[in-house]
């Protein structure tokens, strides 16, 4: 490290030094290459080293985000040449001898869509609380990094994540961090990430705790993910081969995932519980890079010297019901074709399960547990099946927008974790209100949580077992109880998680359910 004028603070990567500014007691650093740009011959290919450069590298900007569905809003200063494999650096002091714990960011966004340099991921206040060091970054999404072509490998937005915790590995000493001491936490597609992650042989050694926010249940088998990429790579007029859709801008190919998300409801009969989630990419069982399903590899012990906490939040599916205009309009016509796709053991058992549930409380429930609840405490228990150790929560404090009635939805975690109230979703599920003492008090406890955890491995509650199930409720009065959600655990026990079929093949869905058209509402994962 290298203090240089007054406010700035040098530090040597790998690659080369590079240059960051003081900014509230913190210096960050912005727009680090972790690996080269993913352009030309590299388009579609597995990442590859940063080139090393000359001189001082400014790190004042967040470098561009990737080609994706929507921009999500924020600073996206930086060069358009493909630079998008970045990261930034927040740290209380970069000096070598630190070796403060370090957290990874990784962003969620349905696989499709999402940018670190997003202003609700700012990373200041955790990084302040926690006196430690956070690092986000950027991944490819959409075709670049998930569609599954011929001549490239799969979960290319995967290979990126390890990149970049390689690069932690490598530097983060540099900027005061401790590379044995490495937490990643994400939520939803950025969950569904670390699942991966943990099940993967190329992750292994690379992070020490993960904290699983939100974990999404859509991992597609190999048969599922080719023909889906050949419906994208048809929308754009080529094939699914690295080399035709290499010759042709990445716009294109963002216009040609969004062209096809349109049409997917109408393709339930071959896409099968993938069809509405109306979301063509998702991680991969590809055998190679993702060699199993999270849950099996978790379960078999891939991940049991990692500290695991996961949680969901209570009313998860709301915010896209919202989102679509939907609040209040799902009649029973709706229900019944959520529940014929998705309840295990069929539409009866969730209604007698849940006898005095609207239609619309049904509509909602069966797919917050089939999306996001179910996948997240199947992992939790996996890990204990694998011999390691988890903690849960589930959040149920209410979002104050739209009157109280989004309730605790999906991606509320996320503005209360970092802090970021008015920014992204925030501005949505705190829309029309000021955040008031609990909202903070609540922001504060999800921040000393999970520092806590960083650095311990002990987030402040019991851990998670099969016997007393218990879990840290978030809510305006916190509290350590068995698992709300037990008449859902209930439902789905027995049913196994595996990889979304092809129809018509001989692998299976989530359960066994009746796979059914008719559930119109649009939604992702973010």
């Amino acid at each position: 490290m290298t203090d240089t004028e007054v406010g700035e603070v040098e530090v040597r990567t790998t690659g080369g030094a590079v240059r960051g500014r003081r900014e509230d007691g913190l210096t960050v650093f912005r727009g680090i290459p972790f690996a080269a740009p993913p352009v030309g011959e590299a388009r579609f290919a597995a990442p590859r080293p940063a080139r090393a450069w000359d001189g001082v590298r400014e790190a004042y900007a967040f470098g561009p985000p990737p080609p994706q569905d929507l921009l999500v809003p924020g600073p996206a200063t930086g060069s358009g040449d493909g630079d998008w494999l970045t990261a930034n650096v927040w740290t209380p002091d970069a000096d070598p001898a630190a070796r403060r714990p370090v957290m990874v960011w990784i962003y969620g966004g349905a696989y499709k869509l999402g940018h670190a340099g997003s202003p609700g991921y700012d990373a200041r206040r955790i990084a302040d609380d926690g006196d430690l060091v956070v690092v986000t970054f950027n991944y490819r999404v959409g075709m670049e990094g998930f569609a599954r072509i011929e001549g490239a490998p799969a979960n290319r937005g995967l290979l990126d994540q390890v990149a970049a915790l390689e690069w932690v590995r490598e530097n983060i000493a540099a900027f005061g961090g401790d590379p044995d001491q490495v937490t990643v936490f994400g939520e939803s597609a950025g969950a569904g990430s670390i699942a991966a992650l943990l099940a993967m042989d190329r992750a292994r050694g690379l992070f020490r705790r993960a904290i699983a926010q939100s974990v999404p249940g859509t991992f597609f088998s190999d048969p599922l993910a080719r023909d889906i990429a050949a419906a994208l790579a048809a929308e754009a007029g080529l094939r699914p081969t690295a080399a035709d859709l290499a010759a042709v801008a990445p716009d294109r190919l963002v216009a040609a995932g969004q062209t096809l998300a349109a049409k997917m409801l109408g393709r339930a009969d071959r896409w099968g519980q993938a069809a509405p989630t109306v979301t063509p990419y998702a991680p991969v069982v590809d055998g190679d890079v993702l060699p199993e399903l999270p849950w099996r590899a978790v379960a078999g012990g891939a991940a049991r010297d990692v500290d695991l906490v996961v949680g969901h939040n209570r009313d998860e599916f709301r915010l896209f019901t919202a989102l679509a205009g939907q609040l209040g309009r799902i009649g029973e016509d709706r229900a019944t074709a959520a529940l014929r796709m998705y309840a295990p053991g069929g539409e009866a058992a969730y209604r007698a399960a849940f006898p005095d549930a609207s239609a619309g409380e049904l509509y909602e429930r069966v797919q917050t547990d089939w999306l996001f609840a179910v996948p997240t405490m199947r992992l939790g228990e996996a890990q204990l099946t694998g011999g390691g150790r988890v903690h849960a929560y589930e959040l149920t404090w209410p979002a104050p927008g739209n009157g109280g009635g989004l309730g605790a939805c999906h991606a509320l975690d996320v503005p209360l974790l970092f802090g970021t109230f008015g920014a992204d979703l925030g501005i949505v599920l705190f829309a029309g209100t000021e955040p008031d003492a609990t909202a903070h008090a609540l922001s504060a406890r999800f921040r000393a949580s999970w520092t806590a955890f960083a650095r311990t491995g002990d987030p402040g509650w019991p851990a998670y077992d099969t016997e007393r199930r218990l879990v840290q409720v978030l809510d305006t009065e916190p509290a350590v109880v068995p698992y709300p959600e037990e008449t859902t655990r209930r439902l789905w026990e027995g049913h196994e998680i595996t990889a979304l079929p092809l129809l018509g093949r001989s692998d299976q869905g989530i359960g066994s359910t009746s796979l059914r058209t008719g559930v119109p509402h649009t939604r992702s994962t973010s």
